[in-house]
């Protein structure tokens, strides 16, 4: 998504249908954008057989929920988007993703009918992606690459 010519992009609803809590049960309905009504939404997109997304991803994501464990005003969530490798980036995986990065968030996982629908709907590159959602629902940043520090300067000022 391009947000270059400061047009707001709205957040479309999410067609994630598998998820776990923060817990790594297995959540009978699905989780939606609507269930963090007026707070700061990050979403991870990842592969379990992604390098980069074990390498620099999920650390960076892992550093950005600790940095923020006790707010209120941000929402946290990891989405598997299988794009390629389905026989390997299965929903067994995020369970095991989520316990080795210990991030007490909810997983999903977006096997889409060979695309994942959140790569539909956000028109993201592959993974890892970060994309952030303000507490408006509009698309405020969607891209491979975080500065960390910096996001979490950005956010502690937008969350205030």
């Amino acid at each position: 998504m391009d947000n270059t010519q400061n047009q707001l992009i709205k957040a479309l609803e999410l067609r994630v249908e598998q998820w776990i809590d923060s817990q790594g049960s297995k959540l009978e309905n699905p989780i939606k954008l609507s269930d963090y009504e007026g707070k700061y939404k990050v979403i991870y997109c990842f592969q379990h057989w992604c390098p980069g997304c074990h390498s620099v991803g999920l650390p960076s994501l892992k550093k950005l929920v600790d940095a923020f464990k006790d707010s209120d005003r941000i929402a946290f969530l990891a989405v598997q988007t299988v794009f390629e490798g389905a026989h390997a980036n299965t929903y067994d995986k995020i369970l095991e993703t989520q316990k080795k990065y210990r991030l007490e968030i909810p997983f999903g996982h977006d096997p889409g009918k060979g695309r994942s629908t959140i790569m539909e709907d956000y028109h993201t590159g592959g993974t890892p992606w970060f994309i952030f959602i303000d507490q408006e629902n509009n698309v405020v940043f969607a891209d491979f690459h975080i500065n960390v520090d910096g996001t979490i300067k950005y956010l502690k000022e937008v969350t205030k």
